[in-house]
């Protein structure tokens, strides 16, 4: 294809070269992110399985009694926070698409302060259970599991293991929201000079994936380490 000096002149100056339009441009970028999603998936999701095959072959129920040490108000507080970062992301990503500059820095700061807000409950939550001894290692106490005298060795030794799974999960994915509010950080400081408009809202488009992807996660998060074992 042949770019005359006239086209090259008008070419948006946001455009690659090696793509012929923005809207060649936004697909190609939008498959780049669902793909690197999708090896993201597979990272979590073999995190998830990982979890299940050990609480469901636990017989000693070592799993469900260390789940009923972990805070549900502030865990359900937590999923609230998340939903509600994932609108205002989405109304970022609107505001990209409209060319609304004001909207793009309102709603990615009201992003980032639910996903504030959200680590610190989180840290909050470590905190606890860091004074009650549950941080698998040297330090771990069932103690505040007050096992029975007569209970199995295995009993102890697989609530550790649900902690091992509890804070490397919820870990991974805090360390995942940090990348993001980084991410966002950087977004609203472009914005606010009107780097996007509705020809190029590209980045805003690829973050709002990545951030619902984020809350996605802990949606699955919630209910397998908060709730699954709450009946018994």
């Amino acid at each position: 294809m042949t770019v005359s000096l006239a086209d090259a002149g008008q070419r948006n100056s946001r455009l690659a070269s090696h793509f012929e339009d923005m809207g060649q441009q936004l697909e190609s970028s939008t498959l780049g992110m669902w793909t690197f999603l999708a090896t993201e998936v597979m990272f979590f999701g073999g995190l998830f399985l990982g979890f299940c095959v050990y609480r469901f072959t636990d017989a000693s129920h070592g799993f469900a009694l260390a789940s009923r040490q972990l805070d549900i108000a502030l865990g359900t507080v937590n999923t609230f926070v998340l939903l509600t970062s994932s609108l205002t992301m989405a109304l970022a990503v609107r505001a990209g698409q409209t060319g609304d500059r004001k909207g793009q820095v309102l709603f990615l700061t009201l992003t980032m302060v639910m996903a504030t807000l959200f680590l610190g409950i989180k840290a909050n939550e470590y905190y606890e259970e860091y004074e009650k001894h549950l941080f698998p290692g040297a330090h771990f106490s069932t103690a505040a599991l007050k096992l029975p005298a007569d209970a199995p060795a295995s009993l102890a030794q697989h609530s550790q293991l649900f902690f091992v799974f509890y804070f490397f999960m919820t870990g991974l994915h805090a360390f995942h929201m940090i990348i993001g509010i980084a991410v966002m950080g950087v977004l609203a400081i472009q914005a606010q000079r009107g780097k996007f408009t509705a020809d190029y809202f590209t980045p805003l488009e690829l973050t709002g994936l990545y951030w619902h992807f984020v809350d996605l996660v802990w949606v699955f998060l919630f209910p397998l380490l908060y709730l699954i074992d709450l009946h018994k």
